[in-house]
């Protein structure tokens, strides 16, 4: 068993969080559980994101390649697409289709 999953979303919408619980539960269950992320700018409304891999066999790197990410979980729409090259063309993407407008360009159509 090995799920590869990307989480993203803004600074202060808890995706280090949401990662935190998945992966202890994961560890909770005798997994094991590799976990690597970015939050350069969170504190500004920028882009979060945590690579969160789970595997009963020992995994070898922190990153999901790109394509072979098994679940995108995103908390806003824009950063659901940022990390959409990473899905595998089996993986799922589940996203809020609230948009967190943070930018002054941010596009008006819906686009989900």
């Amino acid at each position: 068993m090995k799920k590869d999953i990307i989480l993203s979303g803004v600074g202060g919408q808890g995706i280090l969080s949401i990662a935190t619980v998945i992966g202890k539960a994961a560890l909770k269950d005798g997994l094991y559980m590799k976990q690597a992320e970015v939050h350069g700018m969170s504190q500004r409304g920028g882009d979060v994101q945590s690579n969160l891999r789970i595997s009963n066999q020992p995994i070898a790197s922190d990153l999901i390649p790109t394509g072979k990410c098994d679940l995108i979980i995103s908390l806003e729409p824009m950063e659901a697409l940022r990390y959409l090259p990473y899905l595998s063309p089996e993986g799922w993407l589940v996203t809020n289709e609230a948009p967190f407008i943070n930018i002054p360009n941010y596009p008006a159509e819906k686009l989900i």
